[in-house]
């Protein structure tokens, strides 16, 4: 992928995945009508001449739809072809705030993430894989389909999908399944409810293109909806809880965020990332690597195992500061600030010409292999 121009907004590609029935559909619909202000653009593959899937979302996307019917998108469509797709959903004239593939339930979730990885569309980065499965047919499921567990495996965000169906049995089908993954989050849902804000940047009321909004994210603690936040139950159909107040979906996830104006020390940092914890879903922001590179700040994105830094100039007259969001299912958020902490080093010193490797092994170059799959 080239390297975007500095400021240039990138916009995340999401490949939903899961096999025949599991809800992908329900979920996809589920995020146009929660996703705020935010502009979703979708390709959607179905299997067979009949595009069932491609009609029950055209309605909410309009002329924000593509459409590939007839055949699997991992099968018909090559890079260059897929770029093209991608090419006029993230023209900055659509206003395409995040992409999202749903693929046939026949489709190899692996070739698409290649595929996206693989593109040459400055505009885009890759958003992720989304797992969804039924939670009421998992076990039928994974015996007729034995490949379901290579792609749990491979998932960055695995949605268990009618919980409310399974009864007691859906308990047992969320620990089979956090023990088929590796790393990602897992989280439970009831008709595709998964928190927009868990698969992309929601756009705030005033926009501010390229830049996080903490102020945002500020209001949701505020209202007790931040680090740490739990409870989804008794929602209804129509967003709100049994008491009449307004539904939230913050249950399926903890957020943390997290600022210093303590440069980071590279190496530390590298080390936190290596070996972040499973259910980490996302971390974002900015890093200040103080001597180490006095010039630019170091944007990052990170979604599941695949991991990202994009260096670019220091905005004239900001204060220089690390700020980070980190978004999981199931995360010891106190512990994760602590270690988060633990990479900040106020030492006076020279910056040492190997510290940075492990930093810039992960800003990508031109035609370079990524590292991440």
């Amino acid at each position: 992928m080239r390297q975007p121009s500095p400021g240039h907004r990138q916009i995340p590609v999401v490949v939903l995945a899961g096999f025949l029935g599991s809800g992908k559909t329900t979920l996809l619909n589920h995020l146009l009508h929660r996703s705020g202000g935010s502009r979703i653009g979708a390709i959607v593959n179905d299997f067979g001449a009949i595009e069932i899937d491609a009609m029950a979302v055209a309605g909410a996307l309009g002329d924000s739809t593509v459409s590939l019917g007839n055949g699997c998108l991992c099968c018909a469509v090559d890079v260059s072809e897929l770029d093209g797709y991608l090419d006029r959903l993230a023209a900055p004239s659509a206003g395409i705030d995040v992409i999202v593939i749903e693929a046939s339930g026949l489709a190899e979730p692996q070739e698409l993430v290649r595929m996206v990885l693989a593109s040459e569309h400055p505009g885009i980065v890759y958003g992720g894989l989304v797992e969804v499965v039924d939670a009421a047919e998992f076990d039928d499921t994974r015996a007729r389909h034995p490949a379901i567990d290579r792609h749990l495996a491979l998932a960055d965000l695995v949605v268990v999908n009618k919980i409310d169906r399974a009864e007691e049995e859906g308990q047992r089908v969320l620990r089979l399944v956090r023990s088929l993954v590796d790393r990602a989050a897992v989280v439970a849902a009831t008709y595709g409810r998964v928190d927009p804000e868990f698969l992309f940047d929601c756009r705030p009321s005033e926009e501010r293109v390229g830049q996080l909004s903490f102020d945002d994210l500020h209001e949701h603690d505020e209202h007790g909806h931040g680090e740490g936040g739990h409870g989804d139950g008794g929602h209804g159909e129509d967003g709100h809880d049994e008491h009449g107040h307004a539904a939230h979906l913050h249950g399926g996830y903890d957020s943390l965020s997290f600022a210093a104006e303590t440069p980071m020390d590279p190496r530390r940092l590298m080390a936190f990332l290596d070996s972040r914890p499973a259910g980490l879903y996302r971390i974002k922001g900015y890093v200040d690597f103080g001597a180490y590179d006095v010039r630019n700040r170091y944007a990052v994105h990170a979604v599941g195992r695949f991991l990202r830094f994009y260096p670019e100039p220091w905005p004239a007259g900001s204060p220089r500061l690390t700020q980070l969001v980190l978004i999981g299912s199931g995360i010891d958020a106190p512990a994760l600030r602590k270690e988060l902490e633990a990479c900040t080093s106020d030492a006076p010193h020279t910056a040492d010409e190997h510290g940075m490797w492990g930093v810039l092994r992960y800003v990508q170059d031109p035609g370079e292999q990524d590292p991440a799959f």
